[in-house]
């Protein structure tokens, strides 16, 4: 790790300032009169500024040594030539060079003072109507409120780059709102762990038993709880959460959780035998997708008596027989409003689909095919050739800077213009994305949902696909036959035996998709790993590094992700004269690696091909880095079909992704698949890890690691609870509720 510096100067002149995130590259003139190159999150910065600049000094490859800013200090100008620099450089609106100076013989080191405090004596400068003098204060007032709001973050070690998404929905009240409620930078927006913020606010003086205090805790044990999948939490579990969390009095988080629920920021329901705590929010997601579901079953076509004639074309036209089985879900598809197609691979999903497709079009109606992510978009397009998007693209959806929500273009009011829609890996979409699909379709637009219900939930709220099948409601074809076809394939064999509990046998023979590689040390599994994707793979197999995808069970430790990382990173893309490389933390991001978003953030700018700009990445996006710009330190990623630019201030969100955990691989195939399988942590030890792991392979399937370890977790079918109301409320909608299935899903 190089060494922290800290210097002082004066701002000279700005050579880049990105207006969007603050990232900014300028010029320092030291104490000791050194000119200096600083690059960092300095929002607002503009000349005569005065900065203490504490960071590491990095030899830049064209502009030389620059000192990489890790905590500022800013003080405002004093002298009356920094004013001047200051005034002249057009950070305050309506003030250009000529007022500037002639503000300052004026007022001269006065001059900020009197902005502030008192802009009406600027009438007093010819060309200065009363009008005017208020724009001015108002613009100076507001880079003086943005100022103290970069001062707290910097003195309280948060990321400057806060400072701009608090601007842009307090605007100049934004410090005073920080100020009033330290802990609204616990929110989702802003993503600062509470334990920092809850000390934060301690030293600014809140009472351990403030009320502000308490409603957080209550609100962030909700907001924390999503990530791990669920909708809502039971009454009694939020409490001891939230007392556990700050060690406060049960009976004080008690009147809290009820002021909270008295304002609706929480809503409370019987859910079955259970007292559920939702977030708004959700609630109104879970109660939203349930009316509109209601509604969309009670859908039937008057267009079905041609349904068999139709089946029977299609069968002549594509020169193949439907199972019973596929041929049901043809009927359906054509019949009901809402339909559940579900199975494990090679048990005919993909021509089910195409037959549904092929069945639509000659009913004359427009088809939508989604998938929730690029990858399985892409990949759904191209086995039905046609056209298909992500649920996100389709809908429009857009972020609004000003209060950090997500909203999407097609919604009650503007729905989509389709007669059905089909969405594939349904198992990876979680409650809202579900809620904001559903908004956006017509009360008679069919809905085709498809996936492997063994598959691992979604990454976020709800079990929604799992739901939707055991509720009841909702007619279900279950594909179950694996054709002969595919039953020679090793890899769907092992995928089913996992799936029934077994390990499937280790033999590998030459024509074979299918081979294990025992090994139980950890160093020697990540030498292997190396090996097979450098060297065996590609001269033995024909398949090319960028085509081989390593998959693990966990991040951590001596075998995790992140060791395997930086493993193949030095072998498949070490450092070369023409590659540019950015150092970040322990990451080195260079040119051509594969690299992965690794969580949702509305601020990534990206250009499509197609010339269409946007903003917005999203978990488990997977890209490669194209370009290192020299002077702005961007870094240029490529995802599919479009390019993103990362400033340094969101590099925390990028990762290497030559290897990458089972659960971001959800939706994602690849021609061939290393699966390193080591003993870990209990509960990644389970049945859908390693059988989600497996079924991401469509060619080829090494796994590397311990048969004992497989063997477990093949046998172990624990599966992660989540907190959810939306089974027991379908079955409500149709008064079927039973004693034994009276029970809140866990």
């Amino acid at each position: 790790m190089s060494d922290v510096y800290t210097v002082d100067g004066t701002i000279l002149n700005l050579i880049f300032q990105n207006e969007e995130n603050g990232y900014t590259v300028l010029r320092l003139v030291t104490t000791d009169g050194e000119v200096v190159t600083v690059v960092g999150t300095i929002p607002c910065a503009a000349p005569g500024e005065s900065l203490v600049v504490t960071g590491q000094w990095m030899t830049h490859p064209v502009h030389g040594e620059q000192l990489q800013a890790q905590q500022v200090e800013r003080y405002m100008p004093t002298t009356e030539n920094d004013i001047l620099s200051y005034l002249s450089s057009g950070v305050i609106k309506g003030v250009g060079p000529a007022t500037a100076e002639k503000l300052v013989q004026r007022f001269g080191s006065n001059t900020l003072r009197i902005l502030e405090e008192e802009p009406e004596l600027l009438t007093k400068i010819k060309g200065i109507t009363a009008r005017k003098a208020m724009e001015i204060g108002e613009s100076y007032r507001a880079q003086t409120g943005m100022r103290r709001l970069l001062d707290f973050l910097a003195v309280n070690d948060l990321p400057l780059y806060l400072g701009l998404r608090l601007y842009r929905r307090y605007g100049v009240g934004a410090m005073d709102a920080v100020r009033e409620n330290p802990y609204l930078l616990v929110d989702e927006l802003y993503g600062v762990d509470f334990a920092v913020m809850d000390e934060i606010a301690l030293s600014m003086g809140v009472a351990g038993d403030s009320r502000r205090r308490v409603e957080a805790a209550v609100l962030f044990e909700l907001t924390y709880n999503l990530n791990n999948g669920h909708v809502f939490l039971p009454r009694e579990k939020l409490i001891a959460a939230a007392v556990q969390l700050i060690d406060c009095p049960a009976d004080t988080a008690e009147i809290a959780l009820d002021d909270l629920i008295g304002r609706g920021a929480i809503r409370q329901e019987p859910v079955a035998k259970v007292t559920a705590c939702y977030l708004s929010r959700l609630h109104g997601a879970e109660t939203g997708v349930t009316e509109r579901l209601e509604r969309m079953l009670r859908f039937r076509s008057d267009r079905c008596s041609r349904v068999d004639k139709i089946i029977d074309q299609i069968q002549k036209e594509q020169g193949i027989v439907y199972a019973a089985a596929q041929r049901r879900a043809v009927e359906l598809a054509a019949q009901e409003g809402v339909l559940l197609l579900t199975g494990g691979p090679g048990t005919g999903k993909t021509t089910s689909v195409r037959a549904i497709v092929a069945m639509l079009d000659k009913l004359g109606c427009d088809t939508l095919l989604l998938a929730p992510t690029g990858r399985a978009a892409k990949r759904l397009g191209e086995l039905c050739g046609r056209e298909a998007q992500t649920i996100h693209r389709c809908l429009g959806m857009s972020w609004r800077e000003d209060t950090g929500e997500v909203t999407f273009q097609k919604n009650e009011k503007e729905p989509l213009e389709a007669g059905a829609v089909i969405v594939d890996e349904m198992s990876m979409v979680d409650l809202p994305l579900m809620e904001a699909l559903l908004s956006a379709l017509r009360p008679d637009c069919r809905l085709i949902m498809v996936g492997d219900p063994d598959q691992l939930p979604s990454v976020g709220p709800g079990n929604v696909f799992s739901d939707l099948i055991r509720s009841g409601r909702i007619p279900v074809v279950a594909l179950t036959e694996i054709f002969r076809q595919a039953q020679s394939s090793a890899i769907i064999r092992a995928a089913h035996a996992v799936n029934a509990g077994s390990l499937p046998p280790l033999k590998n023979l030459s024509d074979s998709d299918f081979f294990f590689l025992r090994r139980r040390d950890p160093q020697t599994v990540v030498d292997l790993v190396v090996e097979l994707c450098r060297d065996r793979l590609p001269k033995n197999m024909g398949v090319e590094p960028q085509q081989i995808q390593v998959l693990c069970p966990t991040r951590k430790g001596a075998w995790g992700t992140a060791a395997l990382n930086r493993a193949l990173q030095a072998a498949l893309n070490p450092p070369a004269p023409d590659k540019r490389q950015k150092v970040w933390g322990e990451t080195v991001f260079r040119t051509g690696d594969r690299v992965m978003q690794i969580k949702n953030n509305y601020d990534v700018l990206w250009v499509r091909d197609d010339g269409v700009t946007g903003s917005a990445m999203f978990n488990a996006d997977v890209g490669q880095v194209e370009e290192i710009d020299p002077s702005g330190e961007l870094l240029t990623v490529r995802f599919d079909d479009k390019v993103a630019t990362y400033t340094t201030d969101m590099l925390s969100e990028l990762e290497l992704a030559y290897a990458v955990t089972v659960h971001k691989a959800q939706g994602s195939e690849y021609k061939a698949v290393v699966l390193v399988a080591l003993p870990a942590a209990p509960a990644l030890m389970v049945r859908g890890v390693l059988y989600t792991g497996l079924t991401r392979a469509r060619e080829l399937l090494v796994v590397v690691g311990d048969d004992g370890a497989l063997a477990r977790m093949a046998e172990n079918d624990r599966q992660q609870r989540r907190y959810s109301g939306l089974r027991w409320r379908l079955r409500k909608g149709a008064d079927t509720q039973s004693t034994g299935d009276s029970r809140a899903d866990k």
